[in-house]
C-alpha cells in the first residue's frame, strides 16, 4: 500500500492590486500620491492618471515676449508651464521639461501679439473636477483658461490645426493718406492748396523735442498712464520734424484721436508759454527760434505785432486751419479742463475705400513666396512659400471712440511678422506711399523688399481650426472647438484684448507715429517699379534711337534727285 501524500501547503496571499506600497506604476511626485499621503490608511488610495488634453485659452499679449518660451524673457509659454505644475498638472520630475509631457502650440504669437483661442496639448493630471479653476487661480488675469477637452494620444495642437485665422484692427484712419504725414510730404504739399499739416501730438509722443508739452497743456509725469517721462537726448522713434513754433493739429489725421490745438514753446529754464488763440485766428504772441533751437517770446509790442502781420502775410494758409482749431479746441475741452470724447474725424470707411483695400489684400490670397513678408527667411526655402486661404476687410468697429478696420486673414500657417508686414504694405500702397504694381514684383524670388511692419498691437489670433481631425475623431471623442466656450472668449476679447488696442492708440498713437515713418526714405524699395520702369524706359529709347539712325540712313540713300522719299 501506498504511502499517503503530505497534505498541499496554503497557497500565498495575492498582493492588492491599488496596494501603495507595492504599485509599481505609482508616481510618488504625482498630485494622487500627495492626496493619498494624508487618506486614511483603511481606505485605498485612489491614483489618478495623466490625461492627454487640449487646453483652450486666451490672453493679452501687453507686457509679454511673445507666446514662445525664451530664456530671460517674459513669455506666456513660461507662466503657463509654471501654472500647470502650481496648480498640479505637471509633477515635480517634469517640471521645466515640457517634452515630457508632450507639450506643443497650435500658434506661435509675437512679442505684444494677443490671442483669444490658442491651444495648446499635453499629458496632465486633470484630475479630481475643477482643472481649469485650479489653472486660473494660478494665472495673471489677463491669461485664461476656458477649458480643456479630451483628445487621442497622438494629438499635437501644432501639427493637428489645420488653418489659424488672425484678426488685425486697423484705424480707419491709418487708410487716409493725408492724416499723420511724414515732415517730407508736408514740406512738399507748401503751396499746392492742399497743404498738410504736422501733428503736434504724435510730435510729443515720439519726444522729438524734449520737454515738449503733454495734452491739453499737463507735463506728463514719470508713470503717468502709463508713459515714461521724456529724456533729454532720445532718438526720434519716427521722421517727423517738428519745430516748436510752426507746429499745429491735424483734425483730419487724428482719426477720432483727441488734439490738443494750443501751439506752446518751452524757454531754456523749462518755462511752458502757452500760446493762446484770438478770436480773428491769428495768434496772440509770435516767438523766434533762438541760435539754440528753443523758443524766445518778443517782448516788445511793436516787434511783436510787426512779427505777427509778417507771419499772417507769409502762412495765409495758416489762418483758416488755426480757426478750426480754436473751434475744435473749444469742443474738446470741458469747463473743468478735462477731455471731452474724441471726435471723429471727416474719414471714414467708405464702399470706395473699401473696394480698394480689399484689393490689396486679395493679392496675397492663395500660394505666394512670402520672402519679402517675413525676417530670416531666404526667397530659396520652401518655408516661404505659405498658402493664404482669405483675406477679408468688411467690417468696421468701434472702440472706445476709435473706428477700426477688421481685417481677417485665414491661412494654413504663418512665418514671422508675415501677417504685420502684409497689413504694412497694403497701408502703404492706400497712403500712396507706394504703387499698387509693386504687388507684381513681391512675390518674386529675385526680388528683395524692404516691407513696412504694421505695429504688433493691433494683431491677435482668433481662432485654431482643428478641422480634419474633428471629423476623423468625432464619433469618439470630443470635437477641439471654441464653439462651447465663445461667450466666455468674447467677453475676454472686450475686457482685455480691445481695451488694450483702444489705449494703446489713445495713448501712445502705436499706429498714428507709425504713419510717419511711411516713406521714401525710410523705404526706397517703395520706388522700385520707378527705377525698374525708367531703366527700361532708358533701355527702349536707346533702342530706338538705334532704330531711327537706321532707318535715317536707308531713307537718305533711296532719295530719289527731287528730293522726293520713295515709298
Amino acid at each position: 500500500m501506498a504511502a499517503a501524500s503530505p497534505p498541499p501547503s496554503p497557497p500565498h496571499a495575492k498582493r492588492p492590486k491599488m496596494s501603495s506600497s507595492s504599485d509599481p506604476e505609482a508616481d510618488p511626485s504625482s498630485p494622487s500620491a500627495a492626496a493619498g499621503a494624508g487618506a486614511d490608511p483603511g481606505q485605498p488610495r485612489r491614483r489618478y492618471k495623466r490625461r492627454k488634453v487640449a487646453i483652450l485659452l486666451g490672453y493679452c499679449g501687453a507686457g509679454y515676449q511673445g507666446m514662445q518660451k525664451n530664456p530671460g524673457a517674459r513669455t506666456i509659454e513660461g507662466d503657463l508651464e509654471e501654472a500647470l505644475y502650481q496648480a498640479g498638472a505637471v509633477p515635480e520630475a517634469d517640471r521645466a521639461a515640457p517634452r515630457r509631457y508632450d507639450w506643443a502650440r497650435a500658434a506661435r504669437t509675437d512679442k505684444g501679439v494677443s490671442a483669444a483661442a490658442q491651444v495648446v496639448s499635453g499629458r496632465f493630471y486633470v484630475d479630481p473636477p475643477g482643472f481649469t479653476d485650479r489653472l486660473n487661480e494660478q494665472l495673471a488675469p489677463q491669461i485664461r483658461a476656458f477649458g480643456y477637452v479630451r483628445v487621442t494620444n497622438s494629438f499635437n495642437a501644432k501639427k493637428f490645426c489645420d488653418r489659424r485665422r488672425y484678426v488685425y484692427l486697423l484705424p480707419v484712419f491709418a487708410l487716409d493718406p493725408s492724416a499723420h504725414p511724414d515732415r517730407e510730404a508736408v514740406m512738399a504739399s507748401m503751396g499746392s492748396g492742399a497743404e498738410l499739416s504736422k501733428c503736434v501730438e504724435c510730435s510729443e509722443r515720439g519726444r522729438k523735442v524734449p520737454g515738449v508739452m503733454g495734452r491739453e497743456g499737463k507735463v506728463p509725469s514719470p508713470g503717468d498712464n502709463g508713459v515714461d517721462a521724456p529724456a533729454e537726448g532720445n532718438v526720434p522713434s519716427h521722421d517727423e520734424s517738428v519745430s516748436t513754433v510752426d507746429a499745429k493739429c491735424d483734425p483730419a489725421s487724428s482719426g477720432g484721436g483727441n488734439v490738443n490745438c494750443h501751439d506752446e514753446i518751452v524757454s531754456s529754464s523749462n518755462e511752458k508759454i502757452d500760446l493762446s488763440i484770438s478770436g480773428n485766428g491769428t495768434e496772440a504772441g509770435n516767438a523766434e527760434l533762438g541760435s539754440n533751437g528753443v523758443g524766445k517770446l518778443e517782448t516788445e509790442s511793436s516787434g511783436a505785432a510787426g512779427a505777427s502781420i509778417a507771419h499772417e502775410e507769409d502762412h495765409k494758409h495758416e489762418a483758416s486751419v488755426m480757426e478750426d482749431e480754436k473751434v475744435q479746441a473749444m469742443d474738446f475741452e470741458k469747463s473743468n479742463g478735462e477731455e471731452m470724447a474724441p471726435v471723429k474725424g471727416t474719414f471714414s470707411y467708405t464702399d470706395e475705400v473699401k473696394e480698394r483695400f480689399s484689393r490689396m489684400l486679395k493679392y496675397y490670397v492663395g500660394t505666394h513666396n512670402f520672402h519679402n513678408f517675413t525676417t530670416r527667411t531666404k526667397a530659396e526655402d520652401p518655408a516661404a512659400k505659405r498658402f493664404i486661404i482669405s483675406f477679408v476687410a468688411d467690417r468696421v468697429v468701434s472702440l472706445d471712440g476709435i473706428d477700426f478696420v477688421r481685417c481677417e486673414v485665414v491661412g494654413q500657417s504663418f512665418m514671422l511678422h508675415q501677417i504685420r508686414k502684409m497689413i504694412g504694405l497694403a497701408v502703404a500702397v492706400m497712403r500712396n506711399c507706394a504703387p499698387e504694381s509693386i504687388y507684381d514684383v513681391a512675390f518674386r524670388k529675385d526680388v528683395n523688399l524692404n516691407v513696412p511692419t504694421a505695429p504688433e498691437v493691433g494683431l491677435y489670433l482668433d481662432e485654431c481650426m482643428f478641422t480634419s481631425y474633428n471629423k476623423k475623431w468625432k464619433d469618439s471623442h470630443e470635437a477641439v472647438s471654441m464653439e462651447p466656450y465663445s461667450e466666455e472668449a468674447e467677453e475676454f476679447k472686450i475686457k482685455y484684448i480691445f481695451t488694450h488696442i483702444a489705449a494703446m492708440e489713445h495713448k501712445e498713437g502705436a499706429v498714428a507715429l507709425w504713419l510717419h515713418s511711411l516713406n521714401h526714405r525710410n523705404y526706397p524699395d517703395f520706388r522700385y517699379m520707378d527705377t525698374v520702369g525708367t531703366e527700361a524706359r532708358v533701355g527702349a529709347e536707346a533702342a530706338g534711337t538705334e532704330a531711327n539712325g537706321a532707318e535715317v540712313e536707308s531713307v537718305e540713300e533711296v532719295q530719289s534727285p527731287s528730293g522726293n522719299v520713295s515709298e
